[in-house]
């Protein structure tokens, strides 16, 4: 693939609790100069990313419910609304992993599905995190076809702040569970030109990283 082509399937990431607004700046530069896909941060940053972006073929992307997912359902769809007021087009949203554990299926499908159904309204897309490495593939497989079936437009496989990251093993078995209408993105421990093509050939249709300028240095 070439340097545009892997580019244009990175969301260029800063999600570290210490980012400044200088680091913000820089890295959405650096999505305008080589095309990434999108900027993804954390909230406070969305209308600074969205600003320096306008114009820009490059998008931002919102993380809601950031690492742990563990916030009621009304609370994240007011950080969903803020996010998307100010500037986000795409929304990696933590699921409810307990529900998942326990069993509360219902509760896991709700959860995604009021925010699906923001988003859309809104022109948005919708990631929804399930955090693999806590999860057995039982549970992997359960959740992802809880999440398509509750409207999301991308299943990933990490925060990147659990206990793993993306392997090859979880994005293949996502893609064998979902359609073709809904993407895979691989997100965590990806740090090198290797890693994406990895998680490319396993099934990934988006890759989460913070190396995003690295690895894209490394095609020659």
């Amino acid at each position: 693939m070439t340097r545009s082509e892997i580019a244009r399937v990175i969301d260029h990431t800063l999600l570290n609790a210490t980012a400044t607004p200088i680091e913000v700046e820089r890295l959405c530069d650096e999505a305008i100069r080589y095309g990434f896909w999108s900027v993804c941060v954390n909230p406070v940053h969305v209308e600074r990313a969205a600003g320096r972006l306008r114009g820009s073929s490059s998008r931002v992307c919102a993380v809601v419910s950031f690492p742990l997912g563990a916030e009621t359902t009304a609370v994240k769809l007011f950080e969903a609304r803020e996010a998307l007021a100010h500037g986000a087009r795409e929304l990696d949203v933590v699921s409810n992993i307990g529900a998942l554990k326990s069993g509360n299926e219902w509760g896991f499908l709700e959860d995604v599905r009021q925010l699906a159904e923001h988003c859309h309204s809104s022109g948005a897309l919708i990631k929804v995190i399930l955090e693999c490495c806590y999860l057995t593939d039982e549970e992997k497989v359960l959740g992802a076809k809880l999440a398509e079936r509750a409207g999301a437009d991308f299943v990933k496989t990490s925060t990147g702040f659990g206990t793993g990251g993306a392997t090859a093993a979880d994005v293949s078995l996502l893609r064998r569970t979902l359609s073709s209408k809904v993407g895979v993105k691989a997100a965590g421990g990806i740090g090198n030109l290797e890693k994406v093509q990895e998680m490319l050939r396993a099934g990934a249709d988006r890759v989460g990283t913070s190396s995003g300028v690295s690895i894209v240095e490394e095609i020659r």
